[in-house]
């Protein structure tokens, strides 16, 4: 798996991004915790919150691959989780 998402509240199902649009997304990153059966939501790592949403073309490199695919396959209004191996993020490079 590269990445995964899981919706929590669909969009309106037809406006999606398309490569180099610029999207704002609200987000929290959580590194998976390999203790908890699920291996969900460990330490949270970086958040949005407090500082507004993150604006940024999408697809064009500027975040992290997980997010380039991820997004693009959203539409207007949906709420998910980006479940992202690291290969698709920050690879080896530690995160905290």
């Amino acid at each position: 798996m590269s990445w995964q998402k899981t919706v929590l509240t669909p969009g309106n199902g037809t406006d999606m991004p398309a490569v180099g649009a610029n999207v704002k997304i609200d987000y929290t990153g959580w590194l998976r915790d390999p203790s908890n059966p699920d291996h969900e939501k460990g330490k949270e790592f970086d958040s949005s919150k407090g500082r507004g949403p993150l604006a940024t073309p999408i697809g064009r490199g500027r975040v992290i691959k997980g997010w380039d695919e991820g997004v693009l396959s959203m539409t207007l209004g949906e709420e998910a989780i980006l479940t992202i191996d690291s290969s698709y993020a920050y690879g080896d490079r530690y995160v905290y």
